[in-house]
């Protein structure tokens, strides 16, 4: 983990997964917190080292990557805890994250790890969008959903800190598929971010970026391309396919080879997200034909 200076107040604890800081007063914020205890150890130990306070942390979103350490910071440190209405929900009960990935279903053993089910925490209060005030900090809070249901980023001193709205180019090769819950919602925050007026963008996986629209537009040509390669694989397989075949086709097209369950539940929630888009514009739809799920194009 590193420490890198933005602004006159605005930092990032550069990881695997970005911690934002900003300070100002003599009071600092945190926004997320790494996936574990281990990730905010470094952290407070690099805001230590460097004698910056510590006083506030936002959680942008509840995936376990970004606050898994929230139970120790406030444990440890009493540190006061803000996050999204949605989020809060998930984050004071962190077993429904792989619950909704195992369709509802209470999770197995397997899906109960720190990567998916992060440490449950009391949040203690609500952020709001728009303008506000969290003790001496002035920020701007901005809905960005799509990678998860409430998500948010947050704008301070010019600098936009954009949690998993997009992810940085080596993100994006690495994992080829993101996770998103919904697909149009994702390209609509991803263009939003375009609109942001600020000096440079920090996404909760790669680089900060002063010039970062590029990056975005990346973001959003990936996503548009999964959307049309799914389209045209229920073309392929003349307008009727299982949902089963085809996202194992939609796997093997993207060249990945999925080694855990997991894994396979993440894809499988983008790929749904993809043929959701579908969906709502009225190109495909879901029917049950001999107790299975099938995609069918919609015939004029």
């Amino acid at each position: 983990m590193e420490l890198q200076q933005l602004s006159a107040q605005c930092y990032v604890l550069r990881a695997a997964v970005n911690i934002g800081y900003i300070t100002t007063g003599g009071k600092g914020l945190l926004i997320d917190t790494g996936v574990d205890d281990s990730s905010i150890k470094k952290a407070i130990k690099l805001l230590e080292k460097e004698k910056l306070p510590l006083d506030y942390c936002i959680i942008t979103h509840a995936h376990a990557d970004h606050f898994g350490g929230a139970n120790y910071l406030k444990k440890t440190m009493r540190i006061p805890l803000y996050a999204p209405k949605v989020e809060k929900a998930i984050i004071e009960n962190s077993v429904l994250e792989p619950i909704y990935l195992f369709n509802g279903s209470f999770p197995i053993a397997e899906l109960r790890n720190k990567f998916l089910e992060g440490k449950s925490v009391p949040i203690d209060h609500v952020v709001e969008n728009g303008k506000g005030n969290i003790g001496p900090f002035s920020l701007e809070i901005i809905p960005l959903p799509g990678h998860s249901y409430g998500q948010i980023a947050i704008l301070s001193e010019g600098i936009l800190y954009a949690a998993d709205s997009y992810f940085g180019e080596s993100t994006l090769k690495k994992h080829v598929i993101p996770f998103i819950n919904d697909a149009d919602q994702t390209i609509e925050s991803l263009h939003k971010l375009k609109e942001i007026p600020c000096k440079g963008a920090v996404p909760g996986h790669g680089e900060f970026e002063e010039n970062f629209h590029g990056t975005v537009q990346k973001n959003i040509e990936l996503h548009e391309k999964m959307i049309q390669r799914v389209r045209e694989q229920i073309e392929e397989a003349t307008g009727k396919v299982t949902f089963s075949q085809l996202l194992k086709t939609f796997l093997a097209c993207n060249e990945l080879n999925v080694g855990n369950l997991g894994q396979w539940l993440l894809f499988r929630t983008s790929f749904t997200a993809y043929i959701s888009s579908l969906v709502k514009k009225g190109i495909v739809q879901y029917t049950i034909q001999d107790n299975e799920l099938w995609v069918t194009t919609i015939t004029n």
